[in-house]
């Protein structure tokens, strides 16, 4: 299901007001369900990935981060979406965003980390599983890959 509203995906900057907010949506969506918090190491590695997010007016609807890895390739990283607004289409449209940001900086493949029970939104998107389950914050993961033409 596509949804109807009106979003506007885009690149923000490390260290902003709307960086910030990211954290914030990040935080309620991905780890205080697990009870765990970003250190300040973690969040000031964050510096060097780029940060996309998906916003309807002031309204952070989703985010999400790609970090450069070996080669052409980029890794797609803590994809949250407001809980107001999933299974909406915001996800998908995020990541249709973010695939053709990472074509225009040149990367040829996007990894990732899938949580298992987000493994079929991927497929659906075109991704694909590599090896074994493994566990990561707690949670069963799948590395899932796409190649982009």
């Amino acid at each position: 299901m596509e949804s109807l509203i009106k979003m506007d995906c885009r690149e923000i900057t490390y260290g902003s007001a709307e960086y910030v907010q990211t954290i914030a949506l990040r935080k309620k969506i991905l780890r205080e369900p697990l009870g765990l918090e970003f250190t300040e190491d973690e969040l000031l590695a964050e510096r060097w990935s780029f940060h996309l997010t998906c916003w309807s007016g002031d309204a952070l609807l989703a985010c999400v981060m790609l970090s450069p890895s070996q080669g052409k390739k980029i890794r797609m990283r803590q994809l949250a979406v407001s809980e107001k607004w999933q299974r909406q289409g915001i996800g998908r449209t995020l990541v249709k965003y973010l695939e053709i940001f990472t074509h225009e900086l040149g990367c040829h493949e996007i990894v990732l980390h899938a949580r298992e029970s987000a493994v079929l939104f991927y497929e659906k998107l075109g991704y694909s599983k590599e090896g074994d389950r493994f566990f990561e914050v707690t949670l069963p993961h799948f590395s899932m890959q796409k190649h982009l033409s």
